[in-house]
């Protein structure tokens, strides 16, 4: 799967932020949510607009995120 097929970044909706394609549900909320404990099932419930396949998206765009980011380790 691309992320990419699934999430879009526009300066004229939710100022930028990534979003799921043809709604104005951040992938940041997902994430969040998911983190939080809420389940697949219960955001597509919540969220009809919205694939479960778009919310795999959010993971994988994510864990590249992620993967790309350089982290420095603080000296202890």
């Amino acid at each position: 799967m691309n992320w990419r097929d699934y999430i879009t970044s526009d300066p004229t909706i939710m100022f930028g932020k990534p979003v799921i394609k043809g709604t104005r549900v951040p992938v940041d909320l997902v994430l969040e949510k998911l983190g939080n404990g809420e389940t697949i099932e219960q955001l597509l419930k919540s969220y009809p607009r919205v694939t479960q396949e778009a919310l795999y998206a959010c993971l994988l765009f994510a864990s590249e995120t992620v993967k790309n980011e350089v982290v420095y380790a603080q000296a202890g």
